[in-house]
């Protein structure tokens, strides 16, 4: 079995990922900023210390490893480090690359921390390393950290009226894992997506059916950037509300290809939005109700 490397692991795509690597066997090493954080890492995961900002520890990081999922950080020199990564990959004979880009990545190029994962790409096919790139949608996942809003009776990200085709982390990672573990995926590039398409409106309907009572969903991008200024750099507030503008304008839809394609490469149907709602719902009933007993 290949040694493999994940880049991000301790992140929701990365940690769910190492997940899906275990269940199949594999050797997998972890990049970490902190010994403290290495030694934090699940049984059977090798932490390594380094850094995408210090491309002088990269070599070390890469010493033996055949394999290397990359995921580079929502950062303002995503682009930079990304490429060293990719370079420090190749000069250590690493024989497979799987990156973890963007969809849309090279049609909704003023969002900046789309366009900034193209260079990586290219970087990665000019490298002549056998390579997997996936491109996924909104995560599923992203409504985890909004859970008091929810619970409260309002949707804060502003999805807007065209809408998305939300993907399953989970389904990110058995796809990450198979490119990693498995045959066929050389020099694939591949949209991760779910099979339907959600909106402001219909994932408030969602919601509300499944609380049973009201949800409202934001509408107002300068409303939610004004609600998060306090607690996020400003840098990421722009290029965020660029998002959300290019979302209120053009959605982030899939095609039925990508939707076939993906199925297929997955072995199964994507994971559904309902039921990730009904199973989130049902977690945090379940938290509460364990804190007040």
């Amino acid at each position: 079995m290949a040694k493999i490397l994940v880049i991000g692991g301790t992140g929701t795509v990365g940690s769910a990922t190492l997940a899906e690597l275990l269940k199949r066997g594999a050797e997998v090493s972890v990049m970490t900023r902190s010994a403290e954080k290495a030694r934090a890492l699940p049984a059977g995961v090798t932490g390594v210390v380094g850094s995408m900002k210090q491309p002088e520890t990269l070599p070390a990081v890469f010493k033996g490893i055949e394999k290397l999922f990359l995921i580079t950080p929502l950062d303002r020199d995503e682009m930079h480090q990304g490429i060293d990564a990719v370079d420090a990959a190749v000069a250590a004979g690493v024989q497979y690359i799987v990156y973890l880009s963007v969809h849309h990545a090279d049609t909704a190029l003023e969002i900046p921390h789309f366009v900034s994962k193209l260079p990586v790409e290219g970087a990665i096919k000019a490298s002549g390393v056998p390579y997997t790139i996936l491109r996924p949608n909104n995560f599923f996942q992203n409504d985890l950290g909004m859970k008091d809003a929810i619970l409260a009776g309002f949707y804060p990200q502003p999805r807007g009226p065209i809408g998305m085709y939300c993907v399953d982390v989970r389904d990110i990672a058995e796809t990450a894992a198979g490119a990693l573990t498995g045959d066929g995926h050389a020099n694939q590039t591949y949209a991760v997506v779910g099979s339907e398409v959600f909106n402001a409106e219909s994932t408030a309907a969602l919601y509300s059916r499944q609380l049973g009572r009201p949800v409202h969903s934001a509408t107002d991008v300068a409303a939610w950037a004004a609600q998060v200024r306090a607690f996020v750099p400003a840098w990421m507030v722009r290029d965020l509300v660029i998002m959300y503008d290019h979302f209120q304008r053009y959605g982030l839809l899939a095609t039925p290809g990508e939707i076939e394609t993906i199925a297929r490469v997955l072995g199964h149907p994507p994971r559904r939005y309902e039921e990730f709602v009904s199973e989130t719902l049902a977690g945090w009933e379940r938290a509460t109700a364990a804190a007040t007993a």
